[in-house]
């Protein structure tokens, strides 16, 4: 199947396009991860998001592609994990920054948040509420709340998390958390 092909079963909704995708160019974004410090089940989330953002993009006829699907892929792979990476080192000084506050402090901020919880639609609230502070799977989530499969609800947690950051950088400053 040639980039065009795929591209045009994508955009007619052939999952079959994906199948195909996720096939041939599994090994390649593991591979990617892994050598850059992932674990592969960290590999197969980066890439399930990237097929997610491919197949978007190509629905939504946003894709114009001056290169190889795979070097598409492997872009968004890339990006995908770097933000995963800083994600990362930012929750490990968040866990050190924790340890150094007061019970206090991390009650207001944690009501803080609350606070901005609630400015969400019910949908968002139960999902985040499900996957930060009850600790259930995308596959759990998806399943309570009558999702297609885990990574639609990975996908509609990753939108949800964005609107609350977006509520809380309206509402308060960097110096409303930081001493």
């Amino acid at each position: 199947m040639t980039d065009s092909d795929v591209l045009e079963k994508i955009r007619s909704g052939d999952e079959k396009a994906l199948q195909f995708l996720y096939k041939k160019y599994y090994r390649m974004m593991v591979n990617m991860v892994i050598k850059n410090s992932g674990t592969e089940d960290e590999a197969k989330d980066i890439f399930q998001d990237s097929l997610i953002v491919l197949w978007q993009k190509a629905v939504n006829k946003e894709l114009v592609l001056t290169s190889k699907i795979s070097t598409y892929l492997y872009s968004i792979c890339q990006n995908l994990w770097r933000k995963e990476l800083e994600r990362k080192s930012r929750l490990s000084h968040e866990e050190r920054d924790r340890a150094e506050f007061p019970d206090d402090d991390r009650k207001e901020r944690i009501k803080l948040v609350s606070d901005c919880m609630e400015k969400l639609g019910e949908n968002c609230k139960k999902i985040l509420t499900y996957y930060y502070f009850e600790d259930l799977s995308m596959q759990d989530i998806a399943e309570l709340m009558g999702f297609a499969n885990a990574d639609t609800a990975k996908t509609k947690k990753y939108k949800c998390k964005k609107e609350l950051d977006n509520i809380i950088r309206a509402k308060y400053a960097a110096h409303d958390f930081l001493d």
